[in-house]
């Protein structure tokens, strides 16, 4: 019993902004993360999550939702786990993707901003305001950027969760049509086999040309 007091306590601790903004009024608050930002090839991926209003004890009493917290801190098989949960106790989940080229076009920071908008814009339901991890959109709704979001708050964790899952079966599937760089470990991320098969091979279609060294300078052996 103390166990699953401890459990629940963790989940109302994790939706102290949210409960802030349901008590003020806004009855959809959508969580928002994305993910990819810092690999040199792939999309970036962005998820938005609305939790149900004032997270009714259906969903707060749910087996694995103490289980949720910031996707940087799951296995990757517990973050696949946790996908289904969320969908199932969320009111509406959406993702917002900016590919590789679009990316390249305009810029890191718009692309950021981008797919989160995308990802909100896609939901089923109109938020009434939104929680994000550590920036604002240009979406004309209220909103908060939280520093850390993604581990204060358990909408934006879940955000998290579903954007990292959706993006790493996405980079998945890239190794599926070009194995040469190995995609599927390493998901698209500069890591030294990675660049040493960029030194290779030179970059594919989903590289990031703006990155170095996926531009145009970069040189096959």
């Amino acid at each position: 019993m103390a166990q699953a007091l401890a459990k629940s306590s963790d989940a109302r601790l994790l939706l102290k902004h949210e409960r802030v903004l349901w008590q003020a009024g806004f009855e959809l608050i959508a969580g928002v993360d994305e993910v990819g930002r810092g690999a040199l090839a792939g999309p970036l991926v962005a998820a938005a999550v609305v939790l149900p209003s004032e997270f009714t004890r259906t969903a707060e009493r749910h087996p694995d939702v103490h289980r949720i917290r910031d996707s940087k801190l799951l296995a990757p098989e517990t973050r696949s786990n946790l996908v289904p949960v969320i969908c199932e106790i969320a009111a509406a989940v959406a993702i917002g993707v900016v590919e590789a080229d679009e990316l390249d076009q305009v810029g890191l920071a718009a692309a950021n901003r981008l797919a989160m908008e995308r990802a909100v814009e896609r939901l089923p339901v109109h938020p009434s305001a939104l929680l994000l991890d550590a920036m604002t959109i240009d979406l004309g709704l209220p909103q908060i950027g939280l520093i850390d979001g993604d581990a204060i708050s358990l909408s934006i964790a879940a955000a998290s969760i579903v954007a990292k899952v959706t993006r790493d079966r996405i980079m998945d599937e890239c190794h599926v049509v070009d194995v040469r760089y190995g995609f599927e470990s390493h998901k698209g991320y500069g890591t030294k086999s990675h660049i040493a098969a960029l030194r290779d091979h030179g970059p594919c279609w989903c590289h990031r040309r703006s990155f170095r060294p996926c531009g145009p300078e970069s040189i096959v052996n």
